[in-house]
């Protein structure tokens, strides 16, 4: 099963960054939409950003001002920046990418913000 690779995530201090990444393998090409959901323990997956092969992004409110999204289509490569983080910001954080109506998704990366 295609799989996408995070890395990055770790622990931070409240008010500090982070940066995430996301690499696609290259038998995935084309990619249309690539994005970042968080999950915490107990609730549902939530969207955090997205981004088109094309650059039009799109933020959950939570996250618009401090978070943001890049990608590099020659690498098949997301990125998310995340600045001012929170301690609610704590969670797993899982990589998408949506090709042709196919999804695909990492096994995630443990963002850990501390007070």
């Amino acid at each position: 099963q295609v799989q996408l690779v995070e890395s990055g995530g770790g622990l931070v201090q409240a008010g500090g960054s982070l940066r995430l990444s996301c690499a696609a393998p290259r038998s995935i090409f084309n990619i249309n939409r690539m994005g970042w959901y968080r999950q915490a323990p107990g609730k549902q997956r939530e969207l955090v950003a997205t981004i088109t092969r094309g650059g039009t992004t799109n933020y959950a409110d939570s996250v618009k001002g401090r978070f943001t999204i890049s990608r590099d289509n020659a690498k098949n490569t997301v990125y998310l920046e995340m600045n001012s983080l929170k301690p609610e910001d704590t969670t797993v954080y899982y990589c998408n990418a949506v090709r042709y109506g196919n999804e695909y998704w990492g096994k995630g990366t443990l963002v850990t913000v501390s007070s």
